[in-house]
């Protein structure tokens, strides 16, 4: 080793340091610049939002309608809403439409975001604290109408009524936007459970699709229903041919056919009535 005219490295030059952790800040810096990404891309084509045509599921997040209609749309390249939910694409990396839950329009909202009155800048506000929208200002929408305000506004007014349209709506109806706390994330499962419970979807509208399962379990109990009613029913005939030839004359014993046998039985019946009859009158 040497006269090469290489070096040799030292101990320290081997020997890499362990990993920096990150500071309080750059955690911060890190998370904010997600979330910018988040509230300007689509997280199915990472395509730039359309502001006047953003729709939002559930959860809170942000897609473009157009993505959506194209998703819901029969195609092989999608594949179905209804397969099972997998926990590991929640967040938007490696996230699929299959993985949202959204199986029809019903499951989305159409947001709808005031423009700034600066022409010079593209920019949505809140109406009602005229902050600018995004991610440095923490956002809700209400539930239906999806009129879309800063949470802290919201919050403060504390009416029943949304400030832009006077629909009404309730406190578990206000959808956080892109939420990151926990608490916001377990609240929001909490209020999709229970909608579920009652038949609805996220927009509030009847769940056409819990009302097809109903129907398909209410046909099955009537299905099964009917196979034990016919079954009685046959139950009920055998037992009547039986009791049928047993009151039936010794002439009848021969006839193997059991349905033949109770109506030999039930015409000599009437017969041996009308014989009846005749006797009677011939007496008096």
């Amino acid at each position: 080793m040497g006269n090469d005219g290489g070096s040799i490295p030292k101990r320290r030059e081997l020997v890499k340091s362990a990993a920096r952790a990150l500071t309080i800040s750059e955690m911060k810096a890190n998370a904010h610049e997600s979330l910018g990404h988040a509230w300007a891309h689509d997280p199915l084509t990472n395509e730039r939002l359309d502001m006047d045509n953003i729709v939002s599921d559930w959860r809170g997040r942000l897609y473009n309608y157009e993505t959506i209609l194209k998703s819901l749309m029969p195609s092989d390249e999608h594949p179905s809403a209804d397969a099972p939910h997998d926990p590991s694409t929640d967040g938007y990396a490696g996230l699929t439409f299959a993985s949202t839950g959204i199986r029809s329009l019903r499951d989305i909202v159409k947001l709808k975001l005031t423009r700034s009155g600066d022409k010079g800048k593209d920019v949505r506000i809140c109406p009602i604290s005229l902050k600018e929208l995004g991610p440095a200002t923490k956002a809700v929408y209400l539930v239906p109408c999806g009129h879309v305000f800063a949470e802290l506004a919201i919050r403060e007014i504390r009416e029943e009524l949304c400030p832009e349209c006077s629909e009404p709506f309730k406190s578990e109806n206000v959808v956080p936007i892109l939420p990151g706390d926990e608490a916001d994330l377990k609240k929001l499962v909490r209020r999709m459970d229970d909608l579920r419970a009652a038949g609805l979807t996220h927009a509030l509208k009847k769940d056409k699709s819990a009302g097809k399962k109903k129907r398909k379990a209410k046909d099955n109990a009537e299905g099964e229903n009917g196979k034990s009613s016919s079954a009685e029913k046959r139950q009920a005939t055998e037992e009547a041919v039986k009791s049928a030839k047993k009151e039936a004359p010794s002439r009848t014993s021969g006839i193997n056919n059991p349905l033949a046998a109770s109506l030999t039985a039930k015409v000599m019946a009437e017969q041996e009535e009308i014989s009846k009859r005749r006797k009677l009158v011939a007496r008096a």
